[in-house]
């Protein structure tokens, strides 16, 4: 029986199966702690350890696992997390595993209602969770057990700490039951050259004691557990360059969330940033953040890349990303409800502060700058998100182009702005209207689809009319097999996490741009991967 997934780090390998530890169990609420403030304060002082731990990781590795494991480690530090939990503590007489088991869930909930890139964070937070109730219960933390032999790791999900600490020489492939093409998991694993598929449906019962694994095909297949021949791709090696074989130049940027981001992208070779979502400003803020408090925040991601291009994306939030001091009412489908720029049509005085400290930001810092609006849908949309910009003194405006009605009206948006940017994840989730956060529909956000790339063509051909840039920053860009066939399509820059950074600038070394031309002109682009497999 061969079970299919989402292939998502290539390579084929066959070796014994190991099943990753579940998650921890919900700590109970009862018995009341006798004493509150005691109770409380443990809370502190575990999540301080487990930050302690991570860090000690981190300093043992280097490259985008030490940032990912640096990340983690700040977010089990973070006062807002510890803060809600002790107030539970006091204020429902909750044991403090409990009430950092609940405090983490609102946290989560807000996160996956966010959905996209901050929803795919809600694994992260999972993951900090069950290693502070482990630390307060004294037990071990799930994850992923110590290996003395090659294997077959095998998990519902993988937090990105035990993603980012594993060791290719013993860890033969992943296959998860959950997950998609954008998470932490599929990113890390393609910077290990480690074969992965992610949600792969009924992986967890199988008990056979192999599992052969294409990562190319996204296909699982039981076995007998030897280890046969792993055919495991080499680090790519990379100048920092963006360029084909032919001395075409295509610019490679990072994405970026937070000064950690910026940091690892850098490291990486980055030539800019792409995308720099600035949300992480705003998610835990009680009240809205001051021009200053913002300004100093976006220096300090900008500052890696002083003198080079960097795009900031504004605010991108609504009823689908709740915060405490934007009000917003009950919508049926937050999805297609009041996000990104819409939120500031009735607020603009929320985007032009934002824009003020963007503009002070990037004096500070020398970048240079550019600022994109999300969940532009129309013209119209575009050319006022421009005027408030300009009027902030920026003089280079974009936008994102991730509703299919504004692929479609490309030309008429490319005449109020200087660029776009594909967020080919959200594009592709409204073209099939297929969540990407939800396994069963995995396939349908692979940005190998034809449909999509037909967009992405569409989109490109209106911007080489206009003479005006037209970049990918969704992980379509982080793909090195699809890489060369959005160049094909006219794309003039890639943006991407700072992992996949090397392996795309290896791959488009080896094509020109004929090559390019003549894979985007294919009926199936190489590799359209998921045509085959979203039926089955």
């Amino acid at each position: 029986m061969q079970l299919s997934g989402v292939g998502v780090s290539p390579g084929r390998v066959d070796g014994p199966r190991v099943l990753v530890a579940a998650d921890l169990p919900e700590p109970a609420s009862t018995p009341a702690p006798a004493d509150l403030e005691a109770e409380a304060g443990k809370i502190g002082q575990a999540a301080a350890s487990v930050a302690a731990a991570l860090s000690d990781r981190a300093r043992s590795v280097s490259g985008d696992a030490r940032s990912v494991l640096e990340t983690t480690a700040a977010m089990a530090a973070d006062p807002a997390l510890t803060a809600s939990a002790e107030k539970l503590v006091r204020a429902r007489s909750l044991p403090a595993p409990r009430a950092v088991w609940e405090a983490a869930g609102e946290f989560m909930t807000a996160l996956r209602a966010a959905g996209g890139y901050m929803a795919e964070r809600a694994r992260d937070v999972a993951d900090v969770r069950d290693r502070i109730v482990a630390a307060l219960l004294g037990v071990a933390p799930p994850g992923v057990p110590d290996l003395t032999s090659p294997s077959v790791l095998v998990a519902r999900d993988l937090a990105p700490a035990d993603t980012a600490g594993l060791n290719p020489e013993l860890v033969l492939a992943l296959v998860t039951a959950e997950g998609g093409p954008t998470s932490h998991t599929a990113i890390l694993a393609r910077a290990l050259g480690i074969p992965a598929v992610v949600a792969c449906a009924g992986v967890l019962d199988l008990d056979s004691p192999g599992l052969a694994v294409d990562g190319s095909a996204g296909t699982v297949t039981p076995s007998d557990g030897t280890v046969r021949a792993p055919a495991r791709t080499s680090r790519p090696v990379w100048d920092g360059v963006g360029r084909l074989a032919d001395g075409h130049r295509v610019k490679l940027l990072g994405n970026v969330g937070s000064a950690a981001d910026a940091h690892a992208a850098a490291a990486a070779g980055a030539e800019g940033v792409g995308l720099f979502r600035t949300e992480f400003c705003y998610l835990s803020a009680a009240s809205e953040p001051t021009e200053a408090e913002q300004r100093a925040a976006y220096a300090a991601v900008l500052a890696p890349f002083a003198g080079k291009p960097v795009v900031v994306r504004t605010l991108d939030a609504g009823s689908d990303k709740p915060l405490a001091f934007l009000p917003m009412g009950e919508e049926p489908n937050p999805a297609l409800g009041v996000r990104g720029l819409r939120v500031a049509f009735d607020r603009p005085e929320l985007l032009d502060r934002q824009l003020a400290a963007i503009a002070a930001a990037a004096a500070d810092t020398g970048v240079e700058l550019s600022v994109m609006a999300p969940m532009v849908a129309t013209a119209a949309e575009a050319a006022w998100f421009a005027a408030h910009a300009r009027a902030a003194g920026i003089e280079r405006v974009g936008v994102m182009i991730e509703i299919p009605a504004a692929a479609l009206c490309a030309e008429e948006i490319l005449a109020e702005v200087d660029f776009v940017s594909l967020g080919t994840n959200d594009l592709a989730q409204y073209v099939f209207a297929a969540d990407r956060q939800l396994g069963a529909v995995a396939a349908l956000n692979d940005p190998h689809q034809p449909a999509l790339l037909k967009l992405v063509g569409l989109v490109a051909q209106a911007g080489a009319a206009a003479g005006k840039p037209v970049g990918v920053c969704g992980e379509a860009a982080a793909d090195p097999a699809l890489a060369p066939v959005l160049v094909g399509l006219g794309v003039t820059s890639l943006s991407m996490n700072a992992a996949a950074l090397a392996g795309v600038g290896a791959a488009l070394r080896e094509v020109d741009l004929d090559d390019c031309r003549a894979r985007s002109r294919s009926d199936r682009p190489a590799p359209v991967r998921a045509a085959g497999r979203s039926a089955g």
